[in-house]
């Protein structure tokens, strides 16, 4: 228990004495109470965590029988349930990691009590993910096992966590500590990894694949909690990246050229990850998709995630293959894309009865 306390000191600055002004917060190394929430210095990521609350959903509303029955009665072809189950296989274990992230590391190194308030949401909405994944497995009858230990048993799902976990452990090492130029440098670069290459980038090859198999009536269960998935992790992304621009604009110093360079190289290694385990996960063609789509879809996100930090893209005159995906980002539909519930799902205290 010392020992906890004595971390739990280190990586939270002490308050400095009397009232906090809002001119005084930061992101990082700030010295104001972190338990002190207003005065706002970062009302973005306050009317984000309202927004977030406001998009509540668990995965048991969701009635998974047709998933069942198109499961169990041969309604799919094997490279259909091989799409499935390699996306749960990837994805059960992908916001476990997520919500590591953000408990054990980034959250102690934050000392913007209103970003802390998104990043405590945004850990429960992680595990609503995960409890998601396990319910689609337990619907289906899957095989546990299989499913939970495909990060360590299908190479293309380890090499993608393979990847991430050295930014996972840098933010969750007990002695990281912000306040130099190299500490606060791989703060950020673990951030952009957390925020655009794995919300942003390795997720996205799975939600395609899933959501085109809703667009043909199949697996519309599981299809539907993809979609309120993929909309937390795009109000996730978007977050990361505003927050990632806000310590930007503190800290201008940390913005170098060989930094940026760095980077790059990183943008470039995932994209050539995430292409190859969507060919592991479509071997040949199917759903209207192939894999070689999928090279130019990556190329066309990886171009966005970098402009939205502030580089320069990779991949010139990278197109969208999946325009319909942009409308399943859509938060204001009445319904979703499978008619199947309301997806403009909101908490009782949100909605307008008029």
């Amino acid at each position: 228990m010392l020992h906890f306390e004595e971390e739990t000191r280190a990586a939270t600055p002490a308050p400095a004495a009397g009232r906090v002004n809002a001119v005084d917060k930061r992101v990082i190394n700030g010295a104001t109470d972190v338990n002190q929430l207003v005065p706002f210095a970062h009302k973005w990521a306050w009317d984000k965590y309202l927004a977030q609350c406001a998009n509540h959903w668990m995965p048991q509303e969701i009635n998974m029988q047709r998933d069942i029955e198109q499961w169990k009665t041969g309604q799919l072809s094997s490279d259909e349930m091989r799409i499935v189950k390699r996306n749960l296989g990837f994805f059960t274990t992908a916001d476990s990691l997520a919500a590591n992230n953000i408990v054990l590391g980034t959250y102690r190194h934050i000392t913007s009590p209103e970003c802390r308030q998104f990043l405590l949401r945004q850990a429960f909405d992680e595990a609503i993910h995960t409890h998601a994944y396990q319910y689609i497995v337990e619907s289906l009858g899957l095989d546990e096992g299989e499913v939970f230990n495909a990060y360590h048993e299908i190479g293309s799902i380890r090499a993608k966590d393979e990847f991430l976990i050295p930014f996972i452990d840098t933010l969750c090492d007990p002695a990281f500590k912000t306040g130099t130029q190299h500490a606060d440098q791989q703060l950020l670069k673990s951030l952009i990894v957390f925020a655009c290459i794995m919300e942003g980038l390795f997720f996205y090859v799975g939600f395609v694949q899933i959501l085109a198999l809703g667009r043909q009536n199949k697996m519309t269960g599981a299809a539907e909690q993809y979609q309120y998935i993929l909309r937390d992790e795009s109000m996730h992304c978007n977050f990361g990246i505003d927050l990632i621009n806000q310590i930007k604009l503190e800290n201008p110093q940390l913005w170098t050229e060989p930094f940026k360079q760095e980077l790059l190289g990183l943008f470039r290694q995932a994209v050539e990850l995430e292409y190859a385990y969507a060919e592991d996960t479509m071997p040949r063609g199917v759903l209207g998709l192939n894999a070689p789509m999928f090279k130019e879809y990556l190329r066309f996100i990886a171009n966005r995630r970098l402009q939205q930090i502030g580089l320069n893209p990779l991949y010139p005159n990278a197109n969208n293959p999946f325009p319909w995906m942009s409308e399943m980002i859509d938060l204001k539909k009445e319904k979703n894309f499978f008619e199947t519930r309301v997806t403009e799902y909101q908490t009782g205290g949100a909605l307008s009865w008029d």
